[in-house]
């Protein structure tokens, strides 16, 4: 499979470790590296950052991520975000928490 998106990087990835042990340990201990080896794909993350992978798959167990506390002072929303708030559209809050938390595929670059 070619991966050509983010979103396949991460279909592909996802799919591997559940069907590959061994993946989904090197997944685990060091997430670029395995990813980049499986897919080709670059991980660029912003300086200071780092990807930790936790294995969530134990149907016996819920998860629940502690999101790190925002930091509202150096916020910066899109204009159709800002026009959203001011106008009190309907998910407002979706999107000040899609400008807080980025997803893994926002650093995938293929």
């Amino acid at each position: 499979m070619e991966v050509k998106t983010a979103q396949q990087v991460l279909q592909l990835v996802i799919s591997k470790a559940w069907e590959d042990q061994t993946f989904r340990k090197e997944l685990i201990e060091n997430p670029v590296a395995a990813i980049e080896n499986l897919t080709g794909a670059k991980i660029i993350l912003p300086e200071g950052k780092e990807l930790i992978v936790a294995d969530q798959s134990d149907h016996s167990k819920i998860f629940v991520n502690i999101p790190s506390e925002p930091d509202l002072e150096n916020m910066e929303l899109s204009e159709d975000q800002l026009e959203a708030i001011a106008g009190g559209g309907q998910n407002v809050m979706g999107s000040i928490v899609d400008a807080l938390f980025p997803k893994l595929q926002d650093f995938i670059k293929l």
